[in-house]
Formats: structure tokens, sequence, C-alpha cells
């Protein structure tokens, strides 16, 4: 099955672009949204996409923009660019992408609905059941959620042989990574048809072939970013030392208070309170060694540089400060 309609539920960061993402691959994408208020704040967001994309695509079209590090993969691949051709598709999305508050209407010969919703499982809950009555029996559904796992909320979509994972990283157009994660009761066959759309929409599909809380990237970020967050707030180092040991000393182009700052402190608050609730996500050599960590005082840290408008690169000031 060939997927053409495709609803996504939830206009946020990581909502808004993978509807883009899907829109500029030529998917007849519907976001569905709450309220009116929801519109207001999803489409400056669509309007910021499609900007990035035309940016983007005219860097793509310089010596500079040819450098495979840089390149948006989920744009174009590096051998035969068009720039005319992508951006023509960069405009199209932009006037084709659906914005609909009626979920009956969004939903109506859906061949594929994917939340992206907030990481909150009675709102995920509630939103299932919901949908579940107007969904066509054809509509596969899936959730982006990063820590939440699908088995949670097979039962209240009403299709749990068509419910699983597709999570997506930000900035879905250069990172063009998705996991594909299934839970017990998903059909092998719906598992088969998303790896399939993952690359018909350009990104790298990411086989998860056993349930697991934080997928793929997370399971190896997170730890990461905690460990870095730990020795600052121990009194251990300073922010710029501790992001120089790792850039230095492993090649990396960041460290972890640098990639701090690009996903913003309110996300990071909400890693550090989230990753201590989610039971298994840590195997046990890593639950010891993690013992010691003072999340009280990661959190504190992190909601004094909240409270204090510190909110990372886009505010233009985080860990660090930015023009």
């Amino acid at each position: 099955m060939g997927y053409r309609k495709v609803v996504v539920a939830g206009g946020g960061v990581l909502g808004s672009q993978i509807a883009y993402q899907a829109a500029y691959c030529g998917f007849d994408v519907t976001v569905w949204l709450r309220s009116e208020a929801s519109i207001g704040r999803a489409q400056p967001k669509i309007d910021n996409l499609y900007e990035e994309y035309r940016k983007i695509i005219e860097i793509m079209d310089t010596p500079e923009g040819k450098n495979p590090a840089v390149w948006a993969r989920g744009i174009a691949d590096l051998d035969g660019f068009d720039k005319a051709k992508c951006l023509a598709q960069a405009e199209n999305a932009y006037k084709s992408l659906k914005l609909e508050l009626d979920m009956a209407k969004a939903v109506e010969d859906a061949d594929l609905v994917i939340e992206s919703m907030a990481e909150d499982t009675k709102e995920k809950i509630a939103f299932y059941q919901k949908m579940a009555p107007l969904l066509p029996e054809k509509t596969v559904v899936v959730t982006n959620s990063s820590t939440l796992l699908p088995s949670t909320f097979a039962k209240y979509t009403g299709r749990p042989d068509k419910y699983l994972s597709l999570h997506f990283a930000n900035h879905i157009w250069t990172n063009n990574t998705a996991e594909v994660m299934a839970q017990p009761l998903t059909d092998k066959r719906y598992f088969e048809e998303l790896i399939q759309f993952a690359n018909e929409i350009r990104m790298v599909a990411l086989p998860v072939n056993k349930e697991k809380n934080g997928y793929l990237l997370n399971s190896l970020l997170v730890p990461f970013l905690l460990s870095g967050l730990d020795l600052y707030v121990n009194g251990v180092s300073d922010p710029e030392s501790i992001d120089k040991a790792w850039t230095l000393g492993t090649g990396a182009p960041r460290g972890p208070f640098q990639i701090f700052d690009v996903v913003g402190m309110k996300t990071a608050y909400h890693i550090v309170l989230q990753y201590q609730k989610v039971p298994g996500l840590f195997g046990p050599l890593l639950k010891k060694m993690m013992m010691p960590y003072n999340f009280k005082a990661q959190e504190a840290c992190l909601k004094k540089m909240i409270d204090e408008g510190k909110l990372g690169k886009a505010s233009g000031e985080g860990f660090y400060k930015y023009n």
C-alpha cells in the first residue's frame, strides 16, 4: 500500500517540520490542530520553514553548499541537484499544506496519521480515543514520541495491528533520520510500509526491532547530556571546558552544553525530569553509574536559566551568549 494522504496531529516544532517535509516530497498533507490559538502558533512555524528551505536551497547552489558535511540531505541528493525543481517543491509544499480544526474532516480518507503531540500520556490517550471511531479502516497510525512506548497507547487506537512509532530528529531536512519502532501487536506489514514511507520523504529509515525508551538516538544522546550537566552542577568544571574536553578529544562538532543551547533550556529541563521517570531507560550498569547524579541540582540549574530568560541560542543566551 502506498500512502497518499498524510495527517499530522500537532503543529509544534517537529509536527510542523514533519508536515512540511512530507508536503515537500509531494504528499497530500493536513495538520490537525486543537484550536484557533494552535493555528496562530503553527502558521508562523510553517512560514519560517518555507523561508528556511528556500535559503538552504540557495546555499546548496553555491560551492560552499556542496560540502557533504552541511548538505541538506532531506531536500535533495548531492548528485543531480536541481535548484529550480527544489524551489518549486518548497513553494508547492507551502501552498498545499492544510491546517484543520475539525478532526473528522482532517482524518477522512487518511492513509497515515502521525501523532506529534506533547509527551503527556493522558493527553495522548484522550486524543487516540477521540480519533479512533473517526478513522477509515485503512488508516495506519504512528506516534512521534521520543520517550513513551507505543505499547502504552496501542489499545486506545482501535487498530493495534496498524500502530507503531516513527520518530524524527530535529531539523529533519538536514538530520534526516526516521526511527521506525514496532510494538508487540504491530503487523510486520505496516512496519515495512513505514520504512518505505520514511524513505519516500527523504529520511534514512532506521529500524528499531524491539521497544526501547529513547529509541536509538536518545538512548545514546541523553546519558551524554546528563553526564555533561552533572559535571557542571557539581562544580567539577565549567561548560566551556567540558565542551572542549569532548569536541577536542573526539572531533565531535558540539559538546553537551552547545547541544543544550541548540535544543533549548525548556527541552533540556523536560529531559531531566522525564528521563528520571522512565523505567528501564538506563541499563543496570548505567543506573549504578548514575546513582550519584545530582538530578535536583540539574533541575534547579535549568529552572533558574529558564526564569532568567536564558533559553538557549534562539533567545540569544543559554550557557553561551550569541549575537
